[in-house]
C-alpha cells in the first residue's frame, strides 16, 4: 500500500471529534460534510462516523468519488448492516473496506485511548492495509479485538445494546441521585449519564440495525416478568382465594363467579369488586388478587370491547372459559313515576343485547353508559339508590339489583334472544 498521509472523516458529531483526536497527531485530517463530499478525493483513507441509519445514503452519494486505491473504514456500532451496505455498493470496484467498532466515545476517552477496545474485521481490504491500521491502533494503546460482523453484533446486543437500553430505561424511570447512594447506585448513575449523553438517533439505530437486539429486549422483558412475579406473594390472602371481578355487587360478573366457585366447591374465597376489566387485570398484575374475572363475548352483543382493550395492555393466563345465561330487567326508584324517567343507564353490552326490545318498548328514552366505575351497571344502580345520579334514571341489568336497592321493575326479560349467553374468562398471572 502507499503511505497513508491524508485522512477524511465523514461525520463530525461527538464521535467525529473523538476520532480526530485519535488521528490528528499522525495524519493530515480533512473533515467532510454534506456541503463538500468531493473532498474525500483528497484523502487516502476515509473514516465514516455517520449515524447508522444514514450510512447507506452517504455511501451511495459518495460512490462516484471513490478511487481504486481508496480505503474505507466504517466506525458504526453495528457491523452486519455496514458490511451489507459496502458489499452492495462496492461490488465490481477495487475500493477496499475495513469494518471497525471503536468501543469508546467522547466520555470514556477523555483520559486517553490506552486500554480501550477496538473491534476490527479485515473485510474487503488487503492484508497489508489491515495490518497497517491494526498496528496503528495498537500503537495508540487501543486493544484490538478481531471479530466477524455477526459475532460482533451478537455480543454487542448483550453488552452495548443492553447497557444503552438499561441507561435509557433508568432515565425514563426518573432515576436520581440521593444522599444515601451506594457504590452500585453511583455506577448506575454513570451508566445512565453516559448513555443519555448520546443522541436518541444513536440509541434507536443501535436497537434497530443490530439483528440481535430485538431478541435481547424480548429476553430482558421475560427476565423482568419472571423476577417481578417471584417477588409477588403466592396468594393475596393466605386464608382464602381472592377473586377480582369486572362488576359490582349484584352484577352479572358476580353471578358468574358465584356459579364458578359453586361448581368447583370452593369454600374459602373473597370477591373484590373492581367494576372494569382494566382494574381487574391491573390488580392481577399488582398481586392484589389471585384470579380475575371479566366478560369477553355475548351471543347477541358480540365482543366486549372494554375487555379486549384491557387485554391488549396486560399479560395473563386463561384458567377457565365458561358461559352463563343473561336476563335483563328494567328498574327505577319507587319515588319516581315512570312518565318522569327519561334515561336508561347500563353497560354498553346490555344495550346491544336488548336493542330491538328497547327500541319497541321505550323508543323515547335516552340510553347512557357511565364513565369510569359507573360503566358497570351494578355500580350505576348503587349510585342511583344513593342519589349520586339523577333520580329520573332507570337501570337495565340483573333482577337482583331491584331487590338489593328496593327498585320497581318496569319490564323483564328484555334481551332480544332467549339464548342470551355471555362468556367469561377466569384468569391468573
Amino acid at each position: 500500500m502507499k503511505t497513508t498521509k491524508i485522512i477524511a472523516i465523514v461525520g463530525f458529531g461527538r464521535f467525529g471529534h473523538t476520532l480526530k483526536r485519535l488521528l490528528e497527531d499522525d495524519f493530515s485530517v480533512v473533515v467532510v460534510g454534506r456541503e463538500n463530499p468531493q473532498d474525500i478525493k483528497k484523502a487516502d483513507t476515509i473514516f465514516y462516523a455517520v449515524p447508522i441509519s444514514e450510512f447507506e445514503s452517504v455511501i451511495k452519494s459518495h460512490k462516484k468519488f471513490f478511487r481504486e486505491d481508496h480505503l474505507l473504514i466504517d466506525t458504526l456500532s453495528v457491523k452486519v448492516h455496514p458490511a451489507g451496505v459496502l458489499e452492495r455498493h462496492l461490488k465490481g470496484k477495487k475500493t477496499q473496506a475495513i469494518l471497525t467498532h471503536p468501543m469508546f466515545g467522547p466520555d470514556s476517552s477523555k483520559g486517553g485511548f490506552s486500554g480501550l477496545p477496538m473491534i476490527m474485521n479485515k473485510f474487503l481490504s488487503t492484508k497489508e492495509n489491515y495490518l497497517f491500521w491494526k498496528k496503528f491502533f495498537e500503537k495508540k494503546g487501543l486493544e484490538v479485538v478481531e471479530l466477524s460482523a455477526r459475532e460482533h453484533d451478537r455480543l454487542a446486543a448483550r453488552s452495548q445494546g443492553l447497557t444503552h437500553f438499561i441507561g435509557r430505561l433508568l432515565a425514563e424511570f426518573g432515576f436520581e441521585k440521593t444522599s444515601i447512594d451506594s457504590l452500585g447506585s453511583k455506577k448506575l448513575q454513570e451508566v445512565m449519564g453516559q448513555t443519555v449523553n448520546d443522541t436518541w438517533q444513536l440509541f434507536s439505530d443501535l436497537q434497530n440495525f443490530n439483528p440481535y437486539t430485538k431478541s435481547m429486549r424480548i429476553n430482558l422483558g421475560k427476565a423482568y416478568d419472571k423476577l417481578y412475579d417471584k417477588l409477588l406473594p403466592m396468594r393475596a390472602d393466605r386464608q382464602r382465594l381472592v377473586f377480582g371481578i369486572q362488576g359490582g355487587k349484584g352484577s352479572f360478573n358476580e353471578e358468574a363467579i358465584l356459579s364458578y366457585v359453586k361448581n368447583r366447591k370452593i369454600q374459602k374465597f373473597k370477591i373484590k369488586y373492581l367494576y372494569t376489566s382494566e382494574k381487574v387485570l391491573k390488580n392481577l398484575h399488582d398481586g392484589d388478587i389471585d384470579f380475575g374475572l371479566f366478560a369477553i363475548q355475548n351471543a347477541v352483543g358480540g365482543v366486549v370491547e372494554e375487555s379486549t382493550h384491557a387485554m391488549a395492555k396486560h399479560k395473563f393466563k386463561i384458567v377457565s372459559e365458561f358461559s352463563i345465561l343473561i336476563r335483563h330487567f328494567l328498574m327505577k326508584r319507587k319515588d319516581i313515576d315512570l312518565k318522569d324517567v327519561d334515561m336508561i343507564m347500563a353497560h354498553s353490552q346490555n344495550f346491544r343485547q336488548c336493542k330491538n326490545n328497547l327500541r319497541k318498548m321505550f323508543p323515547n328514552m335516552k340510553l347512557e353508559t357511565g364513565k369510569g366505575d359507573l360503566m358497570d351497571t351494578a355500580k350505576a344502580a348503587e349510585a342511583l339508590s344513593l342519589g349520586k345520579i339523577s333520580k329520573k334514571v332507570a337501570i337495565l341489568g340483573p333482577k337482583i339489583l331491584a331487590k338489593m336497592y328496593d327498585f320497581d321493575i318496569i319490564a323483564g326479560d328484555l334481551q332480544d334472544s332467549a339464548n342470551n349467553l355471555t362468556t367469561f374468562f377466569l384468569v391468573s398471572r
